[in-house]
């Protein structure tokens, strides 16, 4: 082992040197090195010529193998809950998948407004995904009819309080994708775009829910209508909406818990850490997206109660 370095032999088994083996470096950081003899790791060449082993470098573990039993086990776990249901659900997922990584990160990276192919997707997501998984029903087009509504609310609000709060978007991450595509790329319009699509799962799971409670409780009671079935329904609606907005916050406190404590080591105080781009644009997805959420109690819950008082309840509720 060198200086800071530490000689690597590693058998190749894909590529133009597949079967064979080469020698590389990796640097060793206080005393240990990233990696070691038994690992599957991936490497790279940044040269013209992918055959001189000379030009290659480990820059990654491979970690597909883990990954693939992770998701067998989340598929597993998943119709084993919810057979049929379960399988719809995988379906939609795929769907989501789909969405995300045909449409939306093509038409980003050709260099279509962020937003626009965001809002299109979410739309896409939204209708497929819901009908996917819960049937074409009076019940899934109330639990439509109240995420699109909040959707619409959070669009208006993010773009109200980023324009506010001066957000750009322009972090490090922003700045790679404009290095690699050759073109300045639009910050402020990834973040909104980023903001409707992370919120559309939280909210996809507030309305069905409050749809389902609320015709849950007019097949339990036939002669709950009204208000009464209005204030039943909502008092289910304000403890998930109270523990979907702690979710909602613990969720973005974790992916910024490294930043968050770099801060906190440079004894910044805290109304000065809020305020830094990168937690301020966490804060106001948090804030927009917890407004949606709350929104999206009340609005779904009017809309069901008026579908369910109209007489078809039992029958949709038992037809399910």
């Amino acid at each position: 082992m060198a200086e800071g370095c530490l000689t690597l032999t590693v058998d190749v088994s894909e590529g133009p040197l597949a079967g064979t083996s080469i020698t590389t470096q990796v640097s060793v950081v206080r005393g240990a090195a990233p990696f070691g003899a038994g690992d599957d790791v991936i490497l790279t060449t940044g040269g013209l010529d992918p055959t001189n082993p000379a030009e290659y470098e480990v820059v990654d573990f491979q970690r597909d193998t883990p990954l693939l039993a992770l998701g067998l086990l989340f598929a597993a776990a998943v119709l084993a809950l919810g057979a049929r249901r379960g399988l719809a659900a995988l379906l939609a997922l795929g769907l989501t998948a789909a969405t995300l990584v045909g449409f939306v990160l093509p038409a980003i990276l050709a260099g279509e407004d962020p937003l626009a192919v965001a809002v299109v997707a979410c739309s896409a997501i939204m209708f497929g995904a819901l009908y996917l998984t819960h049937g074409f029903s009076a019940r899934t087009s109330t639990a439509v009819l109240g995420t699109l509504v909040s959707l619409l609310l959070i669009g208006v609000l993010g773009a109200a309080f980023t324009h506010l709060t001066r957000l750009s978007g322009a972090d490090e991450d922003t700045a790679n994708l404009g290095a690699v595509l050759g073109a300045d790329v639009d910050g402020r319009g990834l973040l909104m775009a980023g903001l409707l699509i992370g919120a559309l799962g939280a909210l996809d799971d507030v309305t069905v829910t409050q749809t389902t409670a609320v015709w849950e409780l007019r097949a339990a009671d036939p002669t709950l209508r009204g208000g009464a079935l209005f204030r039943s329904a909502m008092r289910i609606g304000r403890d998930h909406v109270a523990s979907a907005v702690n979710t909602l916050v613990l969720a973005y406190a974790g992916t910024t818990l490294p930043l968050l404590l770099l801060f906190s080591a440079a004894q910044r105080g805290l109304t000065d850490v809020l305020t830094t781009q990168v937690i301020a644009t966490e804060v106001v997805r948090t804030l927009v997206g917890s407004v949606g959420l709350v929104a999206a109690v009340p609005v779904t819950t009017a809309v069901a109660v008026v579908v369910a008082s109209s007489g078809r309840a039992p029958a949709v509720a038992h037809g399910r």
